[in-house]
């Protein structure tokens, strides 16, 4: 569950730390104080979208860091191993974001990509926002809430892999098939051009033996004019060669032994120069014999170059690509060659695939089935709960077919509501009220949420558009939910927040010059002058305090 939140330099709020508790918490206060402020940063530091706008002014940076204790929470535990980023159990999720725009983002005090910060807040804390019914009448929101409900993501997954398997292989066939009306002259110009490449027999290594070749034929003067100089100096030079000297060098050493054997590595030193000096003058005289200086060859040479030059010209490449360009030419000729062997594996394999699809497809087809009874059901007696006694909810499931299969599987998902008694049921879309449709959303979130394994819940305003008896409905509803789990509420409800656990006062204060937003967890006489605040008004009278204190004395009994 959430311990604690530290938020620096967001929007109006310069510094806030606050810890949290098990249970059901309300965050309550005037408009415009900073409520849903807190819940925004809740969903940055779970790796939300951010911008430089968030950062307060005069502000370099805004910073968000919440801690978790994640020892009861399996799959952010097991999730945390596989990244290597697991620190005993609790987990601390940081994230800056400066006022040029960057964002950084870190768990457990290493940095990481913030898809990955996500992925993590996803097992940790799900937020529900006060605009969620608007999104409620797509499908695609629909379809994820029953799949959710109904446990069947896995079963999904692998449908969506498996379609994607299916047509993967049925494009490569297509891709294929209108191929087949150019292969034939395709083949003929790979042919030709194969021909013409074999005919140049370029070996794998000619090319740079060719231009070393090249290279010493353009310099033979100059290498055999080098070369003779070399040996005048090592050998043939009577005036005093590099052998007699280090030869006299020998004579004159060796009998100083005799006085002093310290000088023996002295003359190994000279006997094996002497030694170097004759292996060196050799070599020179072979490679001298070796100096091709044939203009023929030289010739030749040039001309083998041009032809591997001019051939590579034609294909579009370097010289040194063409043994690759053989190679290219060579696997397109042998593809096409057996396009027809080709194209009937694909088609087997497309059949394969399909077929695999298909049986995922219908195993989730039936699961929905079953979700649909249960789901139905159960958000049809929430809404008994919140003041829609006669109200039925149901979900049409719609079968596709084999052409309109998509990668979520073979069924179109319908919402379908009837808010009054004798009413038929309709699209959850087409519902005008919107006090009705608040209180669709919440059951249907409430619903949603028993069967899920994140341990915090997040409410923002989701009770707007209800009031009364309903708001008190809604409020023990979210009073059941945190029994079992940790739930944060923001409304601006009387009866929701007398139902609470804990109750924190969300206010902004001003020295004339900035705005800023102060948080204040209530003890039981503070709580009863907010409730009476938000029933009263600004005037706030001895009925209004009695019938706060009333309803905050009561919360225990409608707990029980």
């Amino acid at each position: 569950m959430l311990l604690n939140l530290q938020v620096r330099d967001f929007a109006i709020i310069d510094r806030i730390d606050i810890e949290f508790e098990a249970g059901m918490t309300v965050l309550t206060g005037e408009t415009g104080a900073g409520k849903s402020i807190l819940v925004d940063a809740l969903g940055l530091v779970l790796g939300e979208r951010g911008s430089a706008q968030l950062v307060r002014d005069a502000a370099s940076r805004a910073e968000f860091a919440a801690e978790f204790d994640v020892s009861d929470v399996a799959s952010a535990r097991a999730w945390l191993e596989e990244h290597t980023l697991d620190r005993d159990d609790e987990c601390l999720l940081r994230r800056v974001v400066n006022s040029d725009g960057r964002s950084r983002a870190f768990i457990n005090g290493n940095p990481v990509p913030l898809s990955q910060l996500k992925s993590l807040g996803e097992l940790l804390l799900d937020i529900h926002g006060q605009h969620f019914h608007q999104s409620l009448g797509r499908r695609a929101v629909q379809r994820d809430l029953l799949d959710f409900f109904g446990g069947l993501l896995d079963k999904r997954a692998t449908t969506e892999l498996s379609f994607a398997t299916w047509k993967s292989v049925a494009d490569r066939l297509q891709q294929l098939t209108e191929a087949e009306t150019d292969r034939a002259s395709r083949l003929d110009l790979l042919s030709f051009q194969l021909q013409e490449l074999d005919g140049l027999a370029l070996s794998p290594d000619e090319l740079g033996d060719l231009r070393a070749e090249r290279q010493r034929l353009q310099n033979s003067g100059r290498l055999a004019e080098g070369v003779g100089s070399a040996l005048q100096s090592l050998f043939e030079n009577d005036a005093g060669n590099a052998n007699s000297l280090v030869a006299d060098a020998l004579r004159a050493v060796e009998p100083l032994l005799d006085y002093d054997e310290s000088l023996a590595p002295v003359l190994e030193m000279l006997d094996s120069a002497s030694i170097q000096v004759t292996e060196a003058a050799d070599s020179l005289r072979r490679y001298s014999d070796s100096i091709d200086m044939d203009p023929r060859r030289r010739d030749w040479v040039e001309e083998r170059l041009d032809s591997i030059q001019t051939v590579a010209r034609k294909h579009r490449v370097s010289p040194d690509e063409l043994p690759a360009q053989v190679e290219r030419l060579r696997q397109e000729h042998d593809l096409l060659s057996h396009a027809e062997e080709r194209g009937r594996e694909l088609d087997r394999q497309a059949e394969a695939a399909k077929s695999e699809f298909l049986k995922r497809a219908k195993a989730l087809s039936n699961g929905r089935r079953k979700a649909c009874k249960s789901f139905a059901a159960a958000v049809t007696g929430a809404m008994k709960s919140l003041g829609m006694p006669g109200g039925v909810f149901d979900i049409a499931l719609t079968a596709l077919d084999e052409p309109s299969a998509r990668s979520w599987g073979m069924d179109e998902i319908d919402f379908l509501i009837s808010a009054n008694p004798g009413q038929p049921t309709q699209p959850l879309a087409r519902i005008a009220s919107g006090g009705e449709l608040s209180r669709m959303s919440l059951a249907i979130q409430v619903i949603a949420s028993d069967g899920s394994a994140i341990p915090t819940m997040v409410f923002d305003e989701i009770d707007s558009g209800v009031g009364g008896g309903v708001a008190e409905m809604v409020g023990r509803r979210l009073q059941e939910l945190g029994a079992s789990r940790q739930v944060l509420c923001v409304t601006h409800l009387p009866q929701v927040a007398s139902l609470a656990d804990r109750h924190i006062r969300v206010s902004k204060v001003s020295d004339g010059k900035s705005t800023r937003t102060r948080l204040h967890v209530l003890n039981k006489d503070e709580r009863v002058d907010e409730l009476a605040r938000m029933l009263g008004g600004v005037e706030i009278t001895r009925k209004t305090l009695a019938h706060a204190a009333e309803m905050l004395a009561g919360a225990p009994k409608k707990r029980a």
